[in-house]
């Protein structure tokens, strides 16, 4: 098998191209990076469309394809995005699957930094949400910092980018209470009972959600503070939110 050995090659220039937003949206490829993430992708059946190994680095055993393409370290670490390669990553291809059958879904309005939106991925896969909706202004979902903090949950999970004046409208027809996470004129999260379809309204960091959406929600839920600070990180509120929302369901039924 050859080795690519210049950080020249085209290969390689394409490849790195993958770290910009623009590249990715162009080409409909991702990197994804370390044996972890590269298996969770395969095993959810994302097609990968090259698999980059370095030199001297074992390939898995359950990778049976033959598009492997091997590096020398130099190139290696010109790809990669992280402080200790594990000396394999690969690249994807983009898809975006939203089957709208579960019961609890998610609303991303503007949510800007990568390890807040990977978190609340991660969490809303653990919590058994049955989709995310990414509104605009919302951080990349294939970029490199988000996908690490998903933990492999991005491939788990229905994930679409969307604008959420329509999707809001569009769940509200088909029977959805619109929760939104505010601060002001909201109800406290524990004193509302929890209807059978919910889809939460998460806003940005700073910002907060954008009035129009509030305007459209069926309600605003606040999550009590008891000390001195002013609010909760997003990550920490969505956690919050989604579980008690997912477990009252159940009780409720």
């Amino acid at each position: 098998m050859d080795m690519i050995t210049s950080v020249q090659n085209e290969k390689v220039k394409a490849w790195r191209k993958l770290h910009k937003r623009k590249e990715r949206l162009k080409s409909k490829l991702f990197i994804v990076e370390g044996y972890h993430l590269v298996e969770e992708a395969w095993k959810s059946n994302w097609e990968i469309k090259e698999l980059i190994v370095m030199d001297q680095t074992d390939i898995p055993s359950w990778y049976k394809e033959s598009n492997i393409t091997v590096v020398s370290k130099q190139v290696f670490q010109s790809i990669s995005k992280t402080e200790t390669p594990q000396g394999i990553l690969a690249i994807v291809k983009m898809k975006q699957t939203f089957i709208q059958n579960g019961k609890h879904l998610l609303l991303i309005d503007a949510v800007q930094d990568p390890g807040n939106l990977g978190t609340i991925i991660r969490t809303a896969d653990a919590a058994g949400l049955g989709g995310i909706i990414l509104g605009e202004g919302t951080v990349d979902v294939f970029n490199d910092k988000v996908i690490r903090a998903t933990q492999g949950s991005l491939f788990h999970i229905p994930i679409k980018e969307s604008l959420l004046v329509e999707e809001i409208n569009t769940l509200k027809n088909n029977g959805y209470h619109i929760w939104a996470s505010a601060l002001e004129e909201a109800q406290d999260y524990q004193e509302v009972n929890v209807p059978e379809k919910v889809a939460l309204l998460l806003g940005n960091e700073g910002a907060g959600i954008n009035q129009k959406y509030i305007e459209q929600a069926d309600l605003s839920v606040k999550i009590p503070i008891y000390g001195k600070a002013e609010s909760l990180n997003v990550g920490v509120a969505a956690s919050i939110l989604m579980y008690y929302i997912v477990q009252n369901t159940h009780i409720n039924k």
